[in-house]
């Protein structure tokens, strides 16, 4: 620990070097009583007129008042306004408090200071969802406020068992990181497994709960196992359900492990609907995935290597698309389904009011000028199209971008060896997803292993009031999540 100095020109000066005389250092001394008050903070994240307001107003009534404490040090302390105050003794405490827009005042011949809170409204309000946006439900989503991120949390579960554990990583950054649990639902192991994790991480700054995600994760894979939301109802559904929530201070998106495949085909929304309605549209998202990740490949396989399976009139029509095509079918799908991807990036990075007319212009320019040019054939422009439409489902970007790998994987497989090479990805797919696991939770839970509590809100979701008990893979404590049992 190092010591606060008794002068405060020394303590300004002091914290003056470390900043390099940054022009947004303030500092402000005041003589009362014949002893020296300074005030130092940072102008680019303290709101000065608070400052202005509480501190140095009652500074200076601090002269005129008859106080009963000991000193000026002690009268500050309990005249100064503010529910964020309190003492420190270490130096080394002053670019933390600064930085995170506390102003600190120091008293002549005292080694310790006082730091109150004045920051500044840097942050956004909250505003609507606009990565997970849905038809019927809250509109509400995280901000970079890490404060305003804990309350959303608070005020849909007001329970006292809902804890928040805090620690601070980055050498330079000093991110405030909330690990968000109810104490009598989630498992302890899988909280002190988080924990030790992210005290293992030894970095310069973390801005964002992405730099995080590679830490948590045991395993290495495509497919993501940490899931990301901006949604406060997501969050907290999943923490009612026994699972652990990580929140990063400066960025809108949380963190939810453990995660499984099934997370990835559920929405925001399902818990708003009727079951049957929910349980027909996870059955299309599943196949949709089937699709997009398939299609492109069969397609390869079958006019390539097995013409024979295609009956004669098609086989036809199909002949005579290719006619003058020069380039063989692999590489017309390769070609294309680079070309989208490549759009589908534009289109993502693209100011609101470009990205249609650039979607147009890939879409349908593009498409038809390379049809009429025998570039391509028409059925390669159909495939590609039934596969992007139906990976644009998916609303997680890390889980779209495993589809997106493990497509070209099969489109390289069957370009190979045809559906023999499509069946021997497929087992390698399930494989690797079967082997996954993250903090004891198989990927594939629930149906790998199987786990009936699960399966309830699976694919297919029971009616509300028949799940009696939450998944058994996620937490084994607490499982009974309502009453009213026959």
């Amino acid at each position: 620990m190092e010591k606060i100095s008794i002068k405060i020109e020394e303590t300004i000066d002091k914290i003056k070097k470390i900043y390099g005389n940054s022009s947004d250092i303030n500092t402000r001394i005041i003589n009362i009583k014949g002893t020296k008050i300074g005030c130092i903070f940072l102008e680019s994240s303290s709101a000065t007129a608070t400052i202005s307001d509480f501190i140095i107003k009652s500074a200076i009534y601090a002269e005129k008042s008859k106080t009963i404490f000991d000193n000026l040090f002690n009268t500050l302390k309990n005249k100064l306004f503010n529910c964020q105050l309190f003492t420190i003794e270490n130096f080394k405490d002053f670019p933390y408090y600064l930085s995170s827009g506390f102003t600190i005042i120091i008293v002549d011949g005292n080694d310790k200071a006082i730091v109150m809170e004045t920051r500044a409204n840097l942050d956004r309000g909250i505003t609507e969802s606009t990565s997970e946006p849905i038809i019927r439900g809250p509109k509400d989503s995280f901000t970079e406020s890490h404060s305003k991120n804990l309350g959303l949390i608070r005020k849909r579960i007001k329970d006292p068992n809902l804890w928040f554990d805090e620690i601070k990583l980055g050498r330079r950054t000093k991110t405030r990181i909330t690990i968000a649990y109810i104490n009598n639902i989630a498992d302890k192991i899988k909280i002190r497994k988080i924990k030790d994790r992210l005290n293992e991480i030894d970095i310069d700054g973390i801005l964002d709960s992405g730099n995080i995600r590679d830490y948590l994760t045991s395993q290495k894979s495509i497919f993501p196992q940490i899931k990301s939301s901006e949604r406060p109802d997501t969050a907290c559904q999943e923490l009612l359900n026994g699972k652990i929530v990580i929140l990063v201070e400066n960025s809108p998106f949380i963190l939810i492990l453990p995660t499984v495949f099934l997370d990835y085909i559920k929405s925001p929304e399902d818990q708003n609907q009727k079951s049957i309605n929910i349980s027909f549209t996870r059955i299309l998202r599943f196949f949709a995935l089937i699709i997009t990740i398939l299609t492109p490949a069969i397609y390869i396989a079958i006019a390539t290597y097995d013409q024979n399976t295609i009956p004669d009139k098609l086989l036809i029509s199909l002949a005579v698309q290719r006619e003058g095509v020069p380039f063989p079918t692999f590489f017309e799908i390769i070609l294309f389904m680079t070309v989208f991807e490549i759009l589908r990036e534009s289109d993502l990075k693209s100011p609101t009011n470009m990205s249609t007319a650039m979607s147009i212009v890939g879409a349908l320019v593009l498409g038809q000028a390379a049809v009429d040019a025998s570039i391509v054939s028409p059925i390669t422009i159909i495939i590609v199209a039934i596969t992007s439409i139906c990976s644009l489902i998916f609303q997680d970007s890390d889980f779209i971008n495993g589809i997106r790998f493990w497509r070209f994987l099969f489109i390289l497989a069957s370009s190979m060896l045809g559906v023999i090479g499509i069946l021997s990805m497929s087992l390698i797919w399930i494989t690797k997803m079967a082997s996954l696991e993250n903090l004891n939770t198989s990927f594939l839970s629930p149906i790998a292993p199987f786990d009936k509590t699960g399966n309830q809100d699976a694919i297919i979701k029971e009616a509300t009031p028949n799940i009696y008990e939450r998944p058994k893979y996620i937490s084994s404590k607490n499982i009974i999540k309502q009453g009213g049992r026959k």
